[in-house]
């Protein structure tokens, strides 16, 4: 299982960092395919491939869930989203606290002792993804063309939305229902 969850995390990075996404898609949603594969898919791939390592670390997960809410939100202030769109080195420092924000969660929730824990730190950080999401589909405006020197492109936020909500939410939404039932079948035993 680890050997498959190292392959398939390769395969996740590869299409988040090499894969042409800005010739498949509009500038946004390919940003925010980019963003989900590392956070929600990556990242979790990692953990269970290097469990090991991600043990030695100790994350809690409640400040796992915390540090990625902090850098995922951050990011998506237009401002700084703007940069990350604009030059490589913020893009590069975006695209790195996306992974790192991923895997304290991810590591604090999946080795976590108590998988009711880790349960509550996926679901939150599912509620913030879908209410992040819910917001750049029902905006009415760009929210980020003025920050990025582009045309306003409301299908494209709008689609970069729904791959939020489409990835993110049932990934961490399904986990952190996985988690639960963990817990509750060890109190049962």
């Amino acid at each position: 299982m680890r050997r498959w969850a190292a392959l398939l995390a390769a395969l996740a990075l590869a299409l988040a960092w090499a894969a042409p996404l800005g010739a498949w898609l509009a500038p946004f949603p390919a940003h925010m395919l980019s963003h989900m594969t590392l956070v929600a898919v990556a990242a979790p791939l990692l953990v269970l491939a290097f469990p090991a390592q991600f043990d030695r670390l100790h994350v809690p997960a409640l400040a796992g869930a915390v540090a990625e809410f902090l850098i995922v939100w951050g990011w998506h202030l237009p401002a700084l989203h703007g940069a990350a769109r604009l030059q490589t080195s913020w893009h590069l420092a975006e695209q790195a606290l996306f992974l790192l924000g991923g895997l304290a969660v991810w590591a604090g929730a999946l080795r976590a002792h108590e998988p009711l824990a880790g349960a509550g730190a996926l679901l939150l950080t599912s509620m913030h993804m879908t209410f992040l999401g819910a917001l750049l589909v029902l905006s009415n405006a760009d929210l980020y063309a003025a920050f990025c020197g582009t045309p306003p492109d409301l299908f494209g936020q709008r689609l970069g939305g729904l791959l939020m909500l489409g990835i993110g939410t049932p990934i961490y939404l399904l986990a952190g229902l996985w988690l639960t039932g963990l817990s509750l079948r060890e109190r049962a035993a």
